[in-house]
């Protein structure tokens, strides 16, 4: 079977800077990471492919030292990965970056079962799964913190967690699937697996690589734009209640009072 994995490559959220006066991030200096949440996508689509067999393939969109990301999933076991980057991809939102994606997947042939995590820490949209299930005109299940195989690998049960409990949902293949860091606990990178990952030559395709419609990709393609950033700023006052307790309790419901609360 043929596995995907997407991953992204964010601002490490130890070390964000940002910027007041323009109110974009501060990027130069700043260490990149893989995504917190695609690592458990990561160990979803490995565990998926040591109960059944196949090649898993990580994929990521982003600049060309994206390599890193794809390297550190190599090292943790993933057999191939391809960085897809072109500067006609900066300025993407979700809907270009789930077209692009698809385009990159569709390359790679027919595949079984796509994995994500369930967000990124940067957007925190939770789109991209979603969105490039139907691109790929495939079922999606999203939040899932549990995966039982059925049927000697034919289907799957998978538990997805909703507001009010969870759902027991059974599909499949082909399918997409985002995860819950409550799934699973990531592998450690072996030695052998560095190695190879150092060793490795990660393609890197462009735009036309993937038959990507230059209308649909980055700025080109993105519905939604952003007009202003900001940070939230808070004020607080405080002030001291004297008198017996009975007459702090009283003084506290005249304030809550005053200013509408109660």
């Amino acid at each position: 079977m043929n596995i995907v994995v997407c991953i992204k490559q964010v601002p490490d959220a130890e070390s964000v800077k940002w910027d007041h006066k323009t109110g974009t991030l501060i990027r130069d200096g700043v260490k990149s990471v893989i995504n917190p949440f695609d690592y458990h996508a990561i160990e979803a689509a490995l565990s998926l492919k040591d109960a059944l067999g196949g090649k898993v393939t990580a994929i990521t969109m982003g600049p060309p030292q994206a390599q890193d990301a794809i390297r550190e999933a190599m090292s943790m076991g993933v057999d191939e990965g391809v960085v897809v980057s072109d500067r006609a991809f900066a300025g993407a939102d979700t809907l270009a970056t789930t077209y692009t994606l698809a385009q990159a997947i569709k390359k790679l042939g027919d595949v079984g079962a796509v994995f994500c995590g369930k967000q990124a820490i940067d957007g925190d949209t939770a789109q991209v799964g979603p969105g490039l299930a139907v691109r790929l005109s495939i079922p999606c299940v999203t939040y899932v913190s549990d995966i039982e195989i059925l049927d000697g690998g034919k289907a799957l049960r998978l538990k997805r967690m909703c507001e009010n409990g969870y759902d027991i949902v059974e599909a499949s293949f082909p399918i997409l699937i985002t995860v819950l860091s409550s799934l699973n606990i990531p592998r450690v990178p072996s030695l052998k697996g560095k190695m190879r990952a150092k060793k490795a030559e990660i393609p890197m395709w462009n735009a036309s690589d993937i038959g990507a419609a230059p209308e649909k990709v980055g700025l080109a393609g993105s519905p939604t734009k952003v007009h202003s950033t900001y940070i939230p700023t808070f004020e607080a006052q405080k002030e001291f209640l004297h008198g017996s307790p009975e007459e702090q309790a009283q003084a506290l419901v005249d304030k809550l009072k005053e200013a509408g609360i109660i």
